[in-house]
């Protein structure tokens, strides 16, 4: 299995490489070449291929032999830098390819995820405000995210809960709904485990055209959930 991580220099990046290799996946990945030095720990153990993850050459060199495609959805800056990754990654991987992305809980699949107010005026205060310095476009991951939806493959767009650091717990738990299932009301996941969820989900056929919302499986949400179900 060859594995292109795109956004492989970031925390979350870098533990799919962790998780890759220990399925001993081959892999390869896109960064900035500012970021380079960040991989140094994988010398020799995966191939690089520097540039802006949005650079249609760079991705189409990146893509063209893998099995999979494991993508970073950033929305920085206001250059419609998602949606140019996303775009590039459908354009130039092969149609059979398994395509999974990473995005928040904010991305609505079918429009039946329900919100808090408090998550929406967050959602909303943050995304004006990282327009007006130019940081960030949350926006414009709505627009990649559509392209990913309306492109026919065999995609999988996981949507991450609130993240923390620590040692993995296991594989999160999930739901195609946000704020209608109970099973996610704790919102947080480790890091790490956001990873292993990408990557378990290049084998898992189940995911085909989902687009999971997830939480820790330790989360008290997920416990409590089980508890009632009896698992």
């Amino acid at each position: 299995m060859r594995v292109c991580i795109v956004g492989i220099s970031g925390k979350l990046g870098q533990y799919m490489v962790q998780h890759c290799l220990a399925r001993g996946y081959e892999v390869v990945g896109v960064c900035r070449e500012q970021s380079v030095d960040k991989l140094s720990a994988y010398e020799g153990q995966i191939t690089l291929y520097p540039g802006p993850t949005n650079d249609r050459s760079v991705i189409e060199r990146a893509v063209s032999e893998c099995d999979a495609v494991l993508t970073v959805l950033a929305p920085w800056g206001v250059q419609q830098y998602s949606s140019g990754t996303a775009r590039a990654v459908l354009d130039f991987s092969r149609p059979d390819t398994r395509l999974i992305f990473s995005c928040g809980w904010h991305i609505s699949y079918d429009g039946q995820d329900v919100y808090s107010r408090t998550f929406k005026t967050i959602i909303a205060c943050a995304g004006a405000m990282a327009r007006c310095f130019r940081v960030v476009e949350l926006k414009d991951q709505d627009v990649a995210c559509n392209a990913v939806f309306e492109s026919g493959r065999r995609w999988t767009v996981v949507r991450g809960s609130d993240l923390e650091e620590g040692e993995s717990q296991g594989l999160p738990v999930w739901a195609k709904h946000v704020g209608v299932n109970p099973i996610l009301k704790s919102n947080m996941t480790r890091r790490t485990d956001f990873a292993l969820f990408m990557v378990a989900s290049i084998e898992d056929e189940t995911l085909v055209q989902q687009c999971p919302a997830i939480c820790g499986c330790m989360s008290e949400s997920a416990l409590e959930y089980a508890d009632q179900a009896g698992l």
